[in-house]
């Protein structure tokens, strides 16, 4: 069985059986893809189904001279479930990353803002501009919703329920939860809604989306990020700000007034609780405040 031949397989096994999303499919195709390399730049003449462990150890102490922990840790990742979905399939018996461990690594804590700092950054915008409505809204969005930003960037005119209060949102792996909406955020959508987007020039196949640049087309990513870089930078905030960092901000401040984990999960769309709860690093006064509230012995 051929590299190539083994990764297409895989990639469709990704696709249809798991159900991932293209981003997560690139990233465990490039995982691979950065063995292979290995392999061929070494000279070595060998197939996915008789690979062993040392090789791959040769490899992962290779990758360990160029990449921090979590990184390395990632590609591990990648490479177990590869081999795991090669097993799966009868093509080999064992997995050569089964005795490799991935390196310790700390929970690095999100970014987060301050609710003035927020109110700063969407203040900074230009209402003057025909894009300053597009933008106020979509940085409300991501705030008030608590979205990844290709959730913003792909949310719909049809996946907007203002009077049942929720918004459809497609997640990880196509996966859609609703989110509720506040009466704040559904204002500024519709001031850009009906005020600005109505006179775009919308382009072909782009008829739905909400957020749309100059074009009539669908905002990108990088657009996202310019947009947040550039209004960070003329309120001169000294923080590393990314869209991620709304949805953080998001997160932390619901916690902080003492919304359960469990409905923040569900709100972020985490399959796993254990996520959610890396937003669980309030200050120790806030702690303290919690424990004198609600504790029996108070």
């Amino acid at each position: 069985m051929k590299w190539q031949n083994s990764l297409k397989d895989y990639q469709l096994y990704l696709k249809i059986e798991r159900g991932l999303s293209k981003n997560s499919i690139d990233n465990y195709i490039l995982d691979v893809k950065k063995l292979i390399d290995y392999l061929d730049a070494n000279h070595i003449n060998i197939s996915p189904v008789s690979i062993s462990s040392e090789i791959v150890q040769q490899f992962i102490y290779e990758v360990a001279k160029t990449v921090n922990s979590r990184s390395q840790s990632r590609i591990i990742s990648g490479l177990r479930s590869f081999f795991n979905y090669l097993i799966f399939e009868d093509y080999r018996a064992d997995n050569p990353l089964e005795l490799i461990e991935s390196p310790k690594i700390g929970r690095k804590l999100p970014d987060t803002l301050a609710e003035e700092e927020i109110d700063q950054i969407i203040s900074a915008v230009d209402l003057s501009k025909p894009e300053g409505e597009r933008n106020r809204a979509m940085l409300e969005t991501l705030y008030g919703c608590g979205l990844r930003v290709s959730e913003l960037i792909n949310l719909k005119l049809s996946d907007l329920f203002f009077e049942e209060g929720f918004i459809k949102v497609t997640g990880k792996g196509d996966k859609q939860r609703f989110v509720p909406i506040v009466d704040a955020t559904k204002n500024y959508i519709n001031i850009y809604r009906y005020q600005i987007r109505i006179h775009t020039n919308i382009q072909s196949g782009h008829e739905d989306t909400l957020f749309l640049n100059r074009r009539g087309k669908q905002l990108t990513r990088a657009m996202v990020f310019t947009i947040i870089k550039q209004l960070v930078e003329k309120i001169g905030l000294k923080k590393k700000i990314s869209p991620h960092t709304f949805r953080h901000s998001f997160a932390t401040h619901l916690l902080q007034n003492n919304a359960d984990l469990r409905s923040i999960q569900l709100m972020l769309g985490h399959e796993s609780i254990t996520t959610t709860e890396i937003y669980v690093h309030l200050d120790r006064q806030h702690l303290k405040g919690v424990v004198e509230k609600f504790h029996p012995r108070k």
